[in-house]
């Protein structure tokens, strides 16, 4: 079974033919559980989100922040494995029909094998996968193996990233460009940098593949900000952290949906 880029391709495409940016989720796999997660992601497309990232938990989480490193450490004590992951991945894309992508850190992907991880996320439905700290130049097995399987790649560029580094770091993504707004770890801030839009309008100049923009998007006015300039905007620890502190299960699945509803007319704001 081929994996579900053309869908990731299409939902961006629609965003931009509606005049206003893509609302994408990440929500990690396995928390508060692996069927809680799983509702956590159907909350947030019901909501108003148009694609999700699924985190696959890890033990070191450089580039997270403090809300999701909280979420991945119950996620593992619970036992959460890549099995849950994928399952994750196709239980949410068949009732919904929306892409779901993986975001992994490197490490998982090549003990597990790069040739049985597409394989499997490509059966489950998925669309593509995310990975932060996978250097461009190594990423040849697993370029040759998503390309095989119908997967989109998606590679993580930042404010520090030279002109002639994003040409080469675009150049080899499919999907989208994942572009982190400021140096430092995922995390809910009170103001959206100002380095971001000058980041995407860079990596805009070296590719036609849309730009989303993540790391500190949190409330409608942020996404509203964001999407003036941008071709998605990515929100991951505003949502765990409505499930952090939600007094119960059903609560923190509300309030993944309603934030989902509020950033949603969010990034239609300048439609």
């Amino acid at each position: 079974m081929s994996g579900n880029l053309r869908l990731l391709d299409d939902t961006l495409a629609a965003a931009k033919s509606e005049g206003r940016a893509a609302l994408i989720a990440y929500l990690p796999a396995g928390f508060p559980t692996v069927d809680g997660g799983i509702e956590a992601v159907k909350a947030a497309i019901d909501g108003g989100a148009d694609i999700v990232e699924v985190g696959l938990p890890h033990s070191d989480p450089v580039l997270d922040g403090p809300v999701i490193q909280t979420a991945d450490d119950i996620a593992l004590r619970g036992g959460v494995r890549i099995a849950d992951v994928l399952r994750t991945v196709r239980e949410a894309y068949k009732a919904t029909g929306r892409p779901i992508l993986v975001m992994t850190y490197w490490n998982p992907v090549d003990r597990y094998g790069v040739e049985r991880f597409t394989a499997e996320l490509a059966e489950a439905g998925g669309a593509g996968c995310i990975l932060p700290d996978l250097p461009v130049q190594e990423s040849g097995l697993w370029q040759e193996h998503a390309e095989k399987h119908g997967l989109a790649t998606v590679f993580v560029v930042a404010p520090s990233s030279k002109d002639e580094r994003l040409a080469r770091i675009t150049a080899a993504g499919t999907g989208f460009v994942y572009a982190a707004s400021l140096m430092g770890v995922t995390g809910t801030r009170e103001t959206v940098s100002s380095q971001a839009e000058d980041l995407v309008r860079r990596t805009r100049a070296t590719t036609s593949t849309p730009v989303c923009v993540g790391l500190g998007v949190s409330t409608p006015a942020q996404a509203a900000e964001v999407a003036r300039f941008a071709d998605g905007v990515i929100v991951g620890s505003a949502f765990v952290k409505r499930m952090l502190d939600a007094p119960d299960h059903a609560a923190g699945i509300e309030g993944v949906r309603a934030l989902a509803g509020d950033l949603a007319r969010g990034v239609r704001a300048h439609a």
